[in-house]
């Protein structure tokens, strides 16, 4: 009897045991998702960006979630990436909020407002002032869930096939240009065209484009505008601190166990500083490129050009803070409120130190 009774003992020991050992095994199950991208694959700082974001996330899971990714047109076209994600054809794209205006005219904000906030500025509106939360509202309509995902800083302002002297330049001038940006310069009097990064070029090329901007130095020398087109402008006044987003599945997103959760939110988080680093430290590398190697002319916008593209840009915001849509006008009147409490600091602090040090600190 005792003999039997060890037995029976051992056996619902093992049991027990079995049971413990089976259950991380479960907790551990490994899940793969794809990430379709707008950018080609190993892009400077966009490409590479979408590539080390989904690798941090399998690193930081040890393969719990495995990112695989789909450059532009390996699975879906450019564009169509945001629709994949709807369409649950992919789990996460990479890409940029105001490719999908046709949407809803809030995604703008998320990534780039004329003579808006900097990226630094939208950064902490995201998340301290009540900026994600809108962009959960206004994502929920499709339902995903987005997160910026990096930062590639004021841009340049765009490539031109002649010099630019003022307005009159710019008439019927055919613009590559997205977003908020791009219904500036239309009422500028550009005719303006959105397309993906990587069809810019054979445009340029064919004569469908007269003049085109991307991001910058870095992105541009990579892309080859500099073959076609000398006169380079600096700064963007459309896309002062532009941010790329992650967008996933909200569904898919909310079923994985909450650290799964912020891990994805905690490498974009990284992966937005490590961009910016990036494109700071690649910009003026490649712009010093175009420049002595491929005769690239840099240039400012003429200040009527500029001026009207201010007195545009604060017409159009009017405009979209009266929109008949609320969650849009509630977007709208989020980002004016907090650009102009934000500005304060930059316009009081750091942009007092930059024109002190332009003026009165060098080294050689």
């Amino acid at each position: 009897m005792k003999r039997r009774s060890f037995i029976k003992g051992a056996a619902i020991g093992a049991g027990v045991a079995a049971t413990t050992v089976a259950a991380p095994a479960i907790a551990q199950r490994r899940i793969t998702w794809r990430m379709v991208t707008t950018w080609p694959r190993n892009f400077p700082g966009l490409g590479t960006g979408a590539q080390r974001l989904a690798d941090r996330i399998t690193a930081m899971s040890d393969g719990r979630l495995t990112v695989q990714v789909f450059s532009a047109g390996e699975l879906v076209p450019a564009l169509g990436t945001f629709d994949a994600v709807i369409e649950g054809s992919a789990e996460m794209s990479h890409g940029a909020a105001y490719y999908w205006q046709n949407k809803s005219q809030a995604t703008s904000f998320f990534t780039g407002v004329p003579y808006g906030m900097t990226s630094r500025e939208l950064a902490a509106w995201m998340r301290y002032m009540g900026g994600q939360e809108i962009w959960d509202e206004v994502y929920d309509q499709f339902g995903v869930k987005g997160f910026l995902s990096g930062d590639t800083g004021t841009q340049a302002g765009g490539w031109f096939r002649k010099e630019l002297t003022g307005l009159s330049d710019i008439q019927g001038l055919r613009f590559r240009t997205p977003g908020l940006g791009g219904q500036v310069w239309q009422r500028m009097g550009a005719t303006v065209v959105n397309m993906a990064g990587g069809e810019i070029y054979a445009a340029l090329q064919s004569g469908a484009l007269d003049a085109a901007e991307f991001v910058g130095p870095y992105n541009d020398l990579a892309l080859g505008f500099h073959q076609i087109c000398k006169d380079y402008y600096f700064p963007s006044f459309i896309e002062p601190g532009l941010a790329t987003e992650l967008v996933v599945n909200k569904d898919k997103f909310s079923a994985l166990p909450a650290d799964l959760q912020a891990i994805v939110e905690s490498a974009c988080q990284a992966e937005y500083d490590q961009v910016a680093s990036e494109f700071y430290a690649n910009d003026p590398i490649a712009l010093r490129t175009l420049v002595e190697q491929h005769g690239v002319r840099v240039h400012q916008f003429p200040d009527e050009i500029l001026e009207a593209g201010a007195k545009v840009s604060m017409e159009l915001l009017t405009e979209i803070r009266e929109s008949g849509d609320t969650l849009t006008k509630k977007t709208a009147e989020s980002f004016v409120s907090a650009l102009n409490t934000l500005r304060t600091r930059t316009d009081n602090t750091d942009q007092a130190f930059l024109a002190a040090r332009a003026k009165y600190f060098k080294l050689d």
